[in-house]
């Protein structure tokens, strides 16, 4: 676990990297990158994956990280066990999550971040493909208490492609680090 953490770290920082390349070779995407922005929240979560679907591909997880960017973007970033690919993540990328009390968090997801060796790279790391999608995240549990139960995630690309996570914790209290200050961007009932 402690050797797929610094993988996924440097797959984050590709994903909050300011340069995106062209469509990927194994989905192909049609979408436009979005504004640039820089991770300020980084949460690291142990456990495995029950379920991880990638456009219909059964796939093993790695890890799986809660990235918050400096403009609000919110990604759940999951390092995909791809035997063929060391490189390969997908994110459930959304905006203005909601707590619906202090154990559950829900995100809206309106893009797939995909990234893989195929990618374009800036700085050595690949840089992830956005396609459009619909879809919904939910997180039981909370970062201030570093224990987080579960997150599911459904969405589906504007292809018609699905994707899909059940990421159940192992109890393992999760690494929350904060990278820089920034204004909070979750929408909290609770204060």
């Amino acid at each position: 676990m402690r050797l797929c953490r610094p993988v996924l770290t440097a797959a984050l920082v590709a994903l909050a990297s300011p340069c995106f390349g062209e469509s990927s070779l194994s989905i192909p995407v049609n979408n436009a990158p979005a504004g640039n922005a820089f991770v300020d929240l980084l949460a690291l979560m142990s456990g495995h994956c029950k379920t991880l679907k990638v456009a219909g591909r059964t796939f093993a997880c790695k890890t799986v990280a809660y990235a918050h960017g400096d403009k609000g973007r919110v990604n759940f970033a999951v390092a995909v066990d791809d035997p063929a690919d060391e490189n390969h993540v997908v994110s459930f990328s959304g905006e203005n999550g909601k707590r619906a009390d202090d154990n559950s968090y829900e995100l809206p997801i309106d893009r797939m971040l995909l990234n893989s060796k195929d990618r374009p790279k800036v700085d050595g790391l690949p840089v992830p493909a956005e396609q459009t999608s619909t879809g919904l995240c939910r997180q039981t549990g909370n970062f201030a208490a570093k224990k987080v139960t579960d997150v599911t995630c459904s969405a589906t690309d504007s292809e018609g492609r699905r994707y899909e996570l059940l990421f159940v914790s192992d109890g393992t209290p999760v690494s929350v680090r904060r990278i820089r200050q920034s204004a909070p961007s979750i929408q909290d009932p609770f204060k």
